[in-house]
């Protein structure tokens, strides 16, 4: 399955899981539900920002965008972290006023089941999410694998809570599981900002360039030597380029075909990478790979 329906798959299935999670909240009263549900709601409009970001992401190179528009799986995975931050908050501030004056819960066993049936399809949507990540090098499919990854994780505690406060009679079990809630889920923000800005201040990838380095390797008696090489990812493409130092003595076609067969075999190890080459005489060589 390509990104796009992966998308309006993970946005549907977002729509689900939230109507099961809020079911269960009106069933029993939990704040901890309530949370739960909530973080549903910024699963649903991460969902439909990726949705966004993946469809524009794929449109191919043009006179504004000349190095594609890659980079907004970036932006969207930013804007999601803050989302969450945002929604972290607005369970803080429930989960207080809930310790202040706690509240008895009702049908806990009936609704934490419908709770977990959610928690289900969340899993199998974070798998599928992370399956299709890894096929496309999607980093917006990827961030959101893990954000469902994390709910189902968060969701497991929430229903451990409720079970416990269902048989201690603990109603301050409750707001107290929302807090922990809270905790997992600003942490959870926190690194999708952190891993989005990263992507955005053009960081470099060390894993291609040890690729980039093997593949030339194999071919270094066809030319001097090879430097300067810098790498840099925009969404699910890395950008790449060095200096190839070649025999003084070789034509200007000769060269040029060298580079185009490096290229090309490089393509075929590193589909993700766009690789540009300078070629130069050996005394231009400013340092050793």
């Amino acid at each position: 399955m390509d990104k796009r329906r992966a998308a309006q798959t993970a946005v549907a299935g977002g729509l689900a899981v939230f109507a099961i999670k809020l079911a269960a909240y009106f069933m029993s009263g939990s704040v901890a539900l309530l949370s739960d549900a909530l973080e549903s709601v910024v699963n649903i409009v991460a969902s439909l920002l990726m949705f966004y970001a993946v469809n524009v992401s794929s449109r191919p190179a043009d006179d504004d965008h000349q190095y594609g528009h890659q980079r907004i799986e970036n932006i969207s995975s930013m804007a999601e972290g803050f989302f969450i931050l945002v929604a972290a908050l607005f369970i803080i501030h429930e989960a207080m006023g809930r310790l202040q004056r706690p509240v008895a819960l009702t049908r806990i066993g009936a609704a934490v089941g419908v709770s977990l049936a959610a928690t289900a399809l969340n899993g199998v949507l974070s798998w599928f999410l992370g399956r299709t990540a890894r096929e496309w090098g999607s980093m917006a499919l990827e961030g959101d694998a893990k954000h469902l990854l994390s709910d189902v994780v968060t969701s497991v505690g929430v229903a451990a809570g409720l079970w416990v406060a269902l048989f201690t009679g603990w109603a301050v079990l409750d707001p107290a599981m929302a807090l922990l809630v809270s905790a997992l889920i600003v942490r959870l923000g926190g690194g999708l900002v952190l891993k989005s800005s990263r992507g955005l201040m053009d960081r470099s990838c060390p894993e291609v360039e040890a690729k980039i380095r093997e593949v030339l390797e194999r071919h270094q008696r066809r030319y001097v030597d090879f430097h300067d090489v810098k790498t840099r990812r925009s969404g699910s493409e890395v950008f790449a380029e060095l200096h190839l130092s070649v025999d003084a003595g070789l034509t200007v076609e000769e060269a040029h075909d060298l580079t185009d067969h490096l290229e090309e075999e490089l393509r075929e190890e590193l589909p993700e990478a766009t690789l540009t080459i300078h070629v130069e005489p050996p005394e231009r060589r400013r340092k050793t790979p």
